[in-house]
């Protein structure tokens, strides 16, 4: 901590980026300031939140960076925290993606839902957050202007045809004046044209009702409903048609809520609501949320931003290259006030649970720190085998940061090189290759290593881990009661029981953390085990290769259904005729060897 401190007499009063770094280097934080300095040593003076003393109390170095300007920090820290993903940034990324509605550049154009905003001359309108909107929205749009439905042209029409929904390219000449003409109503309907566009129907519908065309008349009354059903309902809020998007937050207690109201051609059509932890000064962690939130066009940038007054909004202009204004009256001051008043319910509904969470969570992952006598385990790896009776023996390996279930950094094994049920070296193969591996790509360590078992299976770890690859990790064991309960948490060489409360949060951790590795542990076992049984029969079949092996599998599902299969069943799957008797006789052959056995279930 003595080189820490003289670090941070050093760092100039200017602006930039600070990067904080945990005991094994890793970069758990990044921060952006006007004058680094104060913002920096901020950290390290006066009484802060819970959440802010975690993070001071995980850091072991900074790093800084220097900008010339402030905007200029705000771009840099955009780019850090995508290349790096800090943990205690990662929960202001928005991983949203919304729907559009787009109609494509192609000889014969479609309407379609998509995701992603390409730059490839079709047409976006949206984003819908709800995407129940963008449905029915389309399947509106369908029945009123028929474009093309299928991907690919087929070689006649399809059922689209004649429910009047598509005109049939595929079949009939359809003119580039045609397919201009829906495209432009489209167009004007999603521009917010829906409502010269029902007049007009009604007037067609009056039209065809006076010249008797009774059946064309209530075909258009039924196009008038489902606008007015699908697009009415929505709440007007601007008489303008400026596309925008609304900010408002509200923090307290070292959170933030920031909600923002998506409004489209005068339309509010849907808000978006996040909450997260905030480490710096309130306006800050709002800048950076809102750099993340248009990250990488994930959300796309609307005309005009309205933010409340805290921002600055020639900065958010600057930024994201759009206009961005603080409305000082009217209705849009309203919409502001109204969008910071969502922020402000929402965060003191959340309260009470986030309490509750961090109770199970967090300060559950402290206390297993301290009854372990180790530093705050933050990421915590488990380890579990499973096998029957040595037959296709697999582990997994489940990891947990900050007492929630990190599911990407899951890893499944396949244990190669222990032959039987041998528990041990399963454990050493297993710890072995997932260090070993981490260890070359040079990426972050767990604070604790679990593992199912005794005595015996956390030795078997340490020998690994300290003797062979020369690192040490605190490894603990979890032994279950003859009920198959956890009941007892060991630590240390030689092993020896930690006294903990079976009623404690911690405890309630660590039978979460033995549950999720025993269920991911035995569902990979029995998809393993499933393929090996399924090949088996398989084997030797002429004809049938690792390809027809997969089809098959895929297609029965199941080994019971294979064998209740027919010849003519398993050639309806593409199998050629020999093939699928040669199989077909496997079967019948091996079930009576397995009925004179008396085992009729193995084989």
């Amino acid at each position: 901590m003595t080189e820490l401190k003289e670090k941070l007499s050093l760092i100039p009063a200017q602006p930039g980026c600070y990067l904080m770094k945990n005991k094994h280097g890793t970069i758990i934080y990044v921060g952006k300031a006007k004058l680094l300095r104060n913002r920096v040593r901020s950290y390290f003076s006066g009484t802060h939140d819970k959440k802010t003393q975690m993070l001071v109390s995980e850091i072991r170095d900074i790093e800084y960076i220097v900008t010339s300007s402030d905007i200029e920090a705000l771009l840099l820290e955009q780019n850090l925290i995508k290349k790096y993903e800090p943990r205690y940034n990662v929960m202001l990324k928005d991983d949203k993606s919304y729907p559009y509605l787009k109609l494509t550049k192609e000889e014969h154009p479609r309407l379609i839902t998509t995701r992603k905003v390409k730059k490839d001359g079709g047409k976006y309108f949206g984003p819908y957050p709800n995407v129940h909107a963008a449905n029915e929205t389309k399947k509106l749009l369908d029945r009123l202007y028929p474009l093309r439905k299928c991907r690919t042209l087929p070689d006649r029409v399809c059922l689209y045809y004649h429910i009047g929904q598509c005109l049939a390219p595929c079949v009939y000449e359809v003119t580039p004046e045609k397919n201009g003409e829906l495209v432009n109503e489209i167009t004007r309907f999603l521009n917010g044209g829906h409502k010269e566009i029902k007049e007009e129907l009604k007037q067609k519908m009056l039209q065809a009702s006076e010249e008797l065309n009774f059946e064309r008349a209530k075909e258009l009354r039924d196009q008038v409903q489902h606008i007015e059903a699908v697009m009415e309902k929505q709440k007007m809020t601007l008489t303008d048609q400026v596309d925008r998007d609304v900010f408002g937050f509200t923090y307290d207690k070292g959170w933030m809520c920031v909600q923002v109201f998506f409004v489209r051609q005068g339309k509010l059509i849907e808000r978006d609501v996040s909450l997260f932890p905030i480490y710096q000064e309130p306006v800050d962690d709002f800048y950076t949320y809102i750099g993340q939130f248009y990250l990488d066009d994930q959300h796309q940038l609307p005309k005009e931003v309205f933010v409340p007054d805290l921002v600055d909004e020639q900065l958010i202009s600057e930024f994201l290259h759009v206009k961005a204004l603080k409305p000082k009256r009217g209705q849009k001051k309203e919409l502001v006030e109204l969008a910071n008043k969502n922020a402000e319910i929402a965060l003191k509904e959340k309260f009470d649970l986030i309490e509750r969470n961090e109770q199970r969570t967090v300060l559950a992952v402290e206390g297993l720190g301290k009854a372990l006598n180790i530093d705050t385990p933050h990421r915590i790896e488990a380890f579990d085998n499973s096998n029957i009776q040595g037959v296709d023996p697999v582990s997994a390996m489940v990891s947990f940061l900050d007492g929630r279930a990190d599911k990407k950094s899951y890893r499944k094994y396949k244990v190669k090189t222990v032959a039987g049920p041998d528990d041990y070296e399963s454990m050493r193969e297993v710890v072995r290759r997932r260090y070993l591996r981490l260890l070359k790509e040079n990426l972050p360590l767990p604070d604790l290593i679990v593992i199912d078992g005794g005595k015996g299976q956390i030795s078997a770890a340490q020998g690994v881990l300290e003797d062979e690859l020369g690192i040490h990790i605190p490894v603990c064991g979890l032994v279950k009661d003859e009920k198959h309960r956890t009941s007892q948490l060991m630590i240390g060489d030689p092993p020896e029981v930690v006294p903990l409360k079976r009623t404690s949060e911690e405890f309630y951790l660590l039978q979460r953390i033995q549950d999720e590795v025993h269920r991911f542990a035995v569902s990979f076992h029995r998809n393993v085990r499933k393929k090996s049984m399924f090949s088996s029969i398989l084997d030797d079949v002429e004809g049938i290769g690792e390809k027809r092996k997969r089809h098959l599998l895929k297609h029965f599902g199941s080994l019971k259904r294979l064998k209740e299969a027919s010849v003519d069943e398993i050639r309806a799957t593409g199998i050629p005729e020999a093939p699928a008797k040669a199989l077909h006789a496997k079967i019948q052959q091996e079930a009576q060897e397995n009925s004179f056995s008396g085992d009729g279930n193995i084989l």
